[in-house]
C-alpha cells in the first residue's frame, strides 16, 4: 500500500473517530499532495510524498517558532500537534549512531576529511543527501557535518 492510500485511509478512520485535527492536517497534506500532482501533471512517487510530508513539517516548525516569538502558545501548540501527526507518514528515522557512520562514510566518498572547514560541505551534502531521503532532518544533519568539518 502506498503512503498516498495510507493517508486517504487514515482520513477515513479520522472522520470515523471524530478526530477533527487529525482530520484536518491529513485533508491538507493530500490537497498538497493533488496540487504537485495537477501542477506537474504527473503520479507522485514515494519519495515525492515523503519530501511533501517533510516540507509540511518544516513550514509547521517554523510557524512555530513564529508563534513562540509572538507570544501566541495556543498556536505553536496546535502546529506541534499537526507536527506529531505529519511524523507518523516518515519513514524509521536513523539513529544518531548510525547518522554518524553515513556521515563519515560520505566523507570518505567525496574525499572530504576532517577539518576540510566550509568548502567541502558542499561535497559532502550531495553524497548524503540521496541516502538520508526521509530519514533524517536536513538541518541537524548539515549543523553535525559543520561540526566535524570545523
Amino acid at each position: 500500500m502506498t503512503l498516498k492510500q495510507i493517508v486517504l485511509d487514515d482520513i477515513k478512520d479520522a472522520m470515523r473517530a471524530k478526530e477533527a485535527m487529525k482530520l484536518t492536517t491529513l485533508r491538507m497534506l493530500t490537497a498538497a499532495i493533488k496540487q504537485r500532482e495537477v501542477d506537474e501533471r504527473i503520479e507522485l512517487t514515494e519519495a515525492d510524498v515523503v519530501a511533501l510530508v517533510q516540507k509540511s513539517i518544516k513550514q509547521r516548525r517554523e510557524s512555530v517558532a513564529a508563534f513562540e516569538l509572538g507570544g501566541r502558545a495556543e498556536l505553536a501548540a496546535a502546529e506541534l500537534a499537526e507536527i506529531a501527526i505529519l511524523e507518523k507518514y516518515l519513514p524509521q528515522q536513523l539513529s544518531a549512531a548510525e547518522l554518524d557512520a553515513l556521515i563519515a562514510q560520505a566523507m570518505s566518498t567525496a574525499g572530504v576529511s576532517p577539518g576540510a572547514g566550509a568548502p567541502g560541505m558542499g561535497k559532502v551534502m550531495a553524497v548524503l543527501k540521496p541516502l538520508l531521503a526521509g530519514r533524517a532532518d536536513m538541518q541537524s544533519v548539515s549543523a553535525l557535518l559543520k561540526s566535524k568539518l570545523a
